[in-house]
This record gives structure tokens, C-alpha cells and sequence, in this order.
């Protein structure tokens, strides 16, 4: 082999490897196109016990979060999903779905918060309590549920039932239950969104999920 072939097939060789390069990069960050992205099956994403902080009529499209609420990325991603819900309000249907993650103290404590104020009708109230007031409990070095107890006298609701709620074990298993289904979805950390089964990149901005979201519609 000539010394000429020898380089020409090395630069070849490299230009190859970084194509390959990018386009794992590209696809780790998500950039990869709705279009290309292929749509996780609606029950995987979506069940009967599922919580709506929005539900339309009619809908034509479906975001789907999984989060912890004590996960800083999914706190700092709460103004973008509130802004969306506000933007599509009456278009869209938006789901939660818990998926705590071991290495937080109050990520369960936090969900069963949530999960504990659905039973009287105030998922959403919550929802917004945990993420707004984030600073104050998250990163305890043990959970700390009366801080969320205290957010239920706060919220105007039944404390004495909210914290027997939060101690019901079958309320625990409820929130377990959403891990199996977003780990098949490829959910590995938080927050993951879905738009219409299409998962989104790593704290998507606005633009983004109007983008895909304005797509979706007029599909």
C-alpha cells in the first residue's frame, strides 16, 4: 500500500468515526427530528389511574412527563412545562407519571405528597406546591414528609386523612407502579417528555415542544 492510499484511507477512516460521533451525540441529546423519532406505544405512557394536570375533550395530542419532584433539572423544567400547559390550554391533554429516582431522599416522600392530595381531588395544586417550594426540602439528608403535610393544611385540604393517605402502603405501590412503564418507554432519568408518543430531548425549551406540539396538531 502507498503512502498516499495509506493517508487517504486514514482521513476516510476519521471522518467516518466522527460522522459516527455526531450522530450518537445528536441522538443522546434528542436532536434528532419528530419525524425520526419513533413513538412509544400510548399504553405505555398513559393509564387509567394516570393523573391529568390538563384533560380536553377531543385532544389531538398527549404530553407526557415523568418526573421527580425533587429532581433540580425537572424543577428547573416546570416554567416550560407551565408555559405550554398556559400556551394549549383547551388543545392538549398533559399527563404525569412518577419515576423517582433512589439517589433523593424525598423523591418518594415528595410523590406520595402528590399522590396523597389526588385522593382529595388536588393533584394539580400540589403538583405546583412541590415544584414552587422545591428549595426548602429538597437535598434533606432524611425525608421529610411533615414538610409536606404542611403543605396540605395549606392548601385547604383534610390533614388528618392526607397523612394517614401519605402511610397507606397501597399508595406507595401506586407510585412504583409508573416506573415499570416509563423503563420500558426508555425513561432513565428525569424529566423525560413525550408529545403524542415521541420522546423529547433531555428539558426540551418551549420552542422545541411547541414546535412538535404545532406539528402534531395540524397532522
Amino acid at each position: 500500500m502507498t503512502r498516499n492510499l495509506s493517508i487517504t484511507l486514514g482521513l476516510l477512516l476519521v471522518l467516518a468515526l466522527g460522522f459516527g460521533v455526531f450522530a450518537v451525540v445528536r441522538a443522546a441529546t434528542g436532536d434528532t427530528g419528530s419525524a425520526a423519532a419513533e413513538r412509544v406505544p400510548e399504553e405505555l405512557l398513559v393509564r387509567e389511574d394516570s393523573h391529568y394536570l390538563e384533560k380536553n375533550e377531543d385532544a389531538k395530542v398527549t404530553v407526557v412527563e415523568f418526573l421527580d419532584f425533587e429532581c433540580p433539572a425537572c424543577g428547573q423544567q416546570y416554567p416550560v412545562m407551565e408555559e405550554i400547559k398556559e400556551k394549549y390550554e383547551g388543545e392538549i391533554d398533559f399527563v404525569i407519571r412518577y419515576f423517582p429516582l433512589p439517589g433523593h431522599v424525598n423523591a418518594e416522600a415528595s410523590a406520595a405528597a402528590a399522590e396523597a392530595a389526588a385522593r382529595q381531588d388536588a393533584f394539580p395544586e400540589m403538583y405546583s406546591k412541590l415544584f414552587e417550594t422545591q428549595q426548602e426540602w429538597a437535598g434533606a439528608s432524611e425525608p421529610t414528609p411533615q414538610v409536606f403535610v404542611g403543605y396540605a393544611e395549606e392548601l385547604g385540604l383534610d390533614v388528618e386523612r392526607f397523612t394517614q393517605d401519605m402511610q397507606d402502603p397501597k399508595l406507595l405501590e401506586r407510585i412504583k407502579a409508573d416506573i415499570p412503564d416509563g423503563t420500558e418507554a426508555g425513561v432513565s432519568g428525569t424529566p423525560t417528555i413525550f408529545v403524542n408518543g415521541l420522546p423529547m430531548s433531555s428539558m426540551p425549551s418551549e420552542k422545541e415542544l411547541s414546535r412538535v406540539i404545532d406539528e402534531e396538531l395540524e397532522s
